[in-house]
């Protein structure tokens, strides 16, 4: 049975109400209540509606809206409220048959109509409440990148940032007001913005474009092992790149990589796929501390480290849909609370390079079912005036998936 709507979210743009459609301004003159920014509110004459503005922490006002229903509620938002916006955050919060959304054209859509960009070429980013460092893992070669910002200031952090990872070449252009009367262009090579003035509302447009000294990475599973800052205890890039190949990143799902070492396998496995997530799991605070630098270097920021051995650590964790053991192989127990853990359908990946821990993968998969493979790899190394092949050392791996 479908339910009427109790809150809709009206996108308005920097034409203001002139823009609004019919629809739009019959949501807004039926609300019981009008929810939204400072700007927005003032933008709307004294309707009789009950108005709540957002404050910090915003998950307050958030949940006053979420109070509010059975009532009459307009959201009143910048542009399409589904592209990194209220909508989106509300979509997690309400049902779809709760929910009406109606959009103005999103800061996305105007952008890519004054470059002549086509948006399914373009990675579509955001800077607005998320760490900088977040851009790091789009930046390639000839990548096309959109990205909304937080205010006038974030267009320097941008090249700054570009700067620093090589990209200083890049076309780098500003877009603001969007939409409104006043647009304005500004462009330059990000190693030329400086100290350039922005509007408080903008656009940063990006045509990628490496100098010699460009961090370039794929996102692809097996980055090279200086990629990362370690102390020798860091799954080596061949073991690694058949490990997130076991592990299989999709998009939006959990891993837990228990026993973190530098965190590469949960950095990759957050690089390889939209939206994925990861718990590093790591008792050494050194290490915690690089995996930190690592997860900003690598452009995984939000990447959740926890403090701790495992199990212990295991049981405030949201349930996983993938697990990685690679330093945390102690006991069978590990082992078993992992697999007590993982969620139907998940997948395990387990590396040893020990007797003691292969004998454990050996009963895991006597208990568990899955796979046993063995890793076995050679690198050349010099010899006076000649080369040999120098063996790693060989990693047993137990995969698994969880009926």
């Amino acid at each position: 049975m479908s339910t009427t709507p109790w809150v809709t979210i009206v996108g308005i743009g920097m034409n203001g109400v002139e823009g609004l459609t019919p629809e739009q301004r019959q949501a807004i003159d039926d609300a019981d209540i009008l929810a939204g920014g400072k700007r927005h509110l003032e933008m709307i004459p004294d309707n009789g509606s009950e108005r709540l503005q957002w404050r910090a922490p915003f998950i307050e006002s958030l949940e006053k809206v979420l109070a509010y229903k059975g009532r009459k509620v307009t959201v009143l938002a910048t542009g399409d409220p589904m592209w990194f916006g209220i909508g989106a955050t509300l979509s997690h919060r309400v049902g779809e048959d709760e929910m009406k959304v109606l959009p103005a054209p999103s800061a996305f859509s105007l952008a890519a109509a004054r470059m002549a960009w086509p948006l399914a070429d373009i990675e579509c980013l955001s800077t607005h409440g998320r760490p900088i460092e977040t851009l790091i893992s789009f930046l390639t070669p000839d990548a096309k990148l959109l990205i909304l910002t937080a205010n006038g200031d974030a267009p320097k952090d941008i090249a700054k940032l570009l700067v620093a990872q090589g990209f200083g070449e890049s076309r780098f252009t500003v877009l603001g007001n969007l939409g409104s009367d006043d647009e304005l262009k500004i462009e330059s090579p990000a190693a030329e913005w400086g100290g350039k003035e922005a509007p408080d509302l903008n656009t940063v447009a990006v045509i990628c474009h490496a100098g010699l000294n460009a961090r370039i990475f794929p996102r692809t599973g097996g980055l090279p092992d200086n990629a990362f800052i370690h102390d020798g205890q860091i799954t080596k890039r061949e073991v690694r790149a058949v490990t997130l190949s076991s592990l299989q990143p999709l998009p939006g799902q959990l891993l837990w990589d228990v026993g973190a070492g530098c965190g590469s396998i949960a950095i990759e496995w957050m690089r390889s796929a939209r939206n994925a997530r990861a718990f590093s799991i790591e008792k050494n605070p050194k290490r915690r501390d690089m995996i930190k630098n690592n997860a900003l270097g690598l452009g995984t920021p939000s990447l959740e480290i926890v403090a701790g051995s495992a199990p212990d650590e295991f049981r405030d964790l949201e349930a996983p849909d993938a697990i990685f053991i690679g330093g945390g192989l102690t006991t069978n127990n590990v082992l078993s609370s992992c697999w007590k853990a993982l969620k139907s359908g998940g997948r395990i990946v387990a590396n040893s390079v020990t007797l003691e821990s292969e004998a454990m993968l050996i009963d895991a998969q006597n208990n568990f079912g899955g796979e046993l493979i063995k890793i076995s790899i050679d690198r050349t190394r010099e010899v006076g005036s000649f080369n040999r092949w120098k063996p790693l050392a060989p990693v047993t791996q137990w995969q698994a998936i969880k009926p």
